[in-house]
């Protein structure tokens, strides 16, 4: 068989390479990550409005274009490639696949027209302290009260939290363990109780926050899906978001090989480019197989996802693994081929270092991956 990108994906791609080099070029991604948001308000208009991306997995039922995950990597690997500043990956990859995947039909026709259009930013909360991205580390409470829900405890790193303007958040029946007495809720921002701050991150292209839930009263129809089996739909979202990272960390070792390449071939040393050494094509070399193999894992994982297919978990891990591995790897080779000037400030590879490193921890590292693979063939 075949496998490539159609005509309509390699335009998609061709289209999203062009804007981002318009619109998230090093010096606006500087500027965007500096600002108060961590992202440019008229990039993201212009992201809604003019490309639609957004709307690209959203059924056209509700607004959406109606796509699914082999576009969403073709995207995603490009923002990857530029470090796009925007509430994408929080709203469309995590939020947004939330709603689609545990909210009801009134729920999602309230909702996903206004996230179609950009008006919308939702974010999931899920993790906590512990820092564990499973089942077992969502420990906020959900307690029934008259004919609503009283939610107490703690989110952190909740992607864009500072600027949502809708949470969905994670929260289990007291008593309940694992995957058994999650639910789902749809929280705004302005509910009393509700508290949110910015946390400091590494990585200054993507912000994080805590959000704190003293005692938030919510109706019963914040509540997706059925009470107490919100996992399952928690868990799919997870597996995409991971396929979805995949591909952003797929663009981005591409892009520290391209820098490494371009260097390599200009920098001048004992009267001859440093590319010509052959420890530095050796380094290049190895960047390339990485890059390659990783984009492999991400590409089969997106065809998984678009099937349906009952080993998307296992898949999902495996690229997060391949792809955080192959990320982190070229982006502190690449700081080797650029010798002491790499680190710098002036250049943009602490940038792509810092993002490799925190989406290698974000969703599950490689270790808590591996181990989600042997438990699934029984090891």
């Amino acid at each position: 068989m075949h496998f490539a990108f159609t005509q309509e994906q390699e335009e998609l791609r061709e289209s999203a390479r062009g804007f981002l080099a318009e619109h998230s070029s090093p010096e606006q991604v500087r500027r965007a990550m500096e600002s108060d948001l961590g992202y440019d308000p008229e990039v993201w208009r212009r992201i809604a409005t003019e490309v639609g991306w957004p709307a690209v997995v959203i059924p056209e039922e509700y607004g959406g274009l109606g796509l699914g995950p082999v576009e969403l990597v073709a995207l995603l690997e490009e923002m990857g490639s530029a470090l796009l500043c925007a509430p994408f990956f929080s709203t469309v990859c995590l939020g947004g696949t939330a709603l689609l995947a545990a909210g009801t039909d009134a729920q999602k026709r309230e909702h996903l027209p206004a996230v179609a259009e950009g008006r919308t930013r939702i974010s999931l909360a899920w993790t906590e302290a512990g820092g564990a991205w499973g089942a077992t580390g969502i420990r906020a409470l959900a307690r029934r009260e008259g004919d609503g829900f009283v939610l107490r405890g703690a989110k952190r790193f909740v992607l864009d939290g500072h600027c949502a303007d809708l949470f969905i958040i994670a929260a289990r029946r007291e008593g309940s363990t694992g995957e058994d007495g999650v639910s789902l809720f749809i929280v705004t921002p302005d509910t009393p109780g509700l508290e949110r701050r910015a946390l400091p991150t590494m990585d200054q292209t993507r912000r994080q926050s805590e959000i704190v839930l003293r005692d938030v009263r919510v109706p019963a129809s914040a509540l997706m899906g059925t009470e107490g089996r919100g996992w399952s739909a928690l868990g799919r979202t997870l597996d995409l978001a991971a396929v979805a990272l995949s591909a952003e960390q797929v663009g981005g070792a591409q892009r520290c090989l391209d820098l490494s390449v371009a260097y390599a071939k200009q920098r001048v040393q004992f009267g001859r480019p440093i590319g010509s050494f052959q420890a530095i094509k050796h380094i290049c070399a190895d960047m390339m197989i990485a890059v390659e193999s990783a984009r492999s894992a991400s590409y089969y994982a997106a065809c998984v996802a678009a099937e349906g297919r009952e080993d998307l978990s296992t898949v999902a891990s495996l690229a997060k693994v391949a792809c955080s591995e192959a990320y982190f790897h070229c982006a502190a080779e690449s700081i080797q081929v650029h010798g002491g000037v790499g680190f710098t400030w002036e250049y943009d590879l602490h940038l792509y270092f810092k993002r490799a490193r925190s989406t290698e921890i974000f969703l599950g590292d490689p270790a808590y991956h591996r181990e989600r693979v042997a438990r699934h063939i029984g090891l």
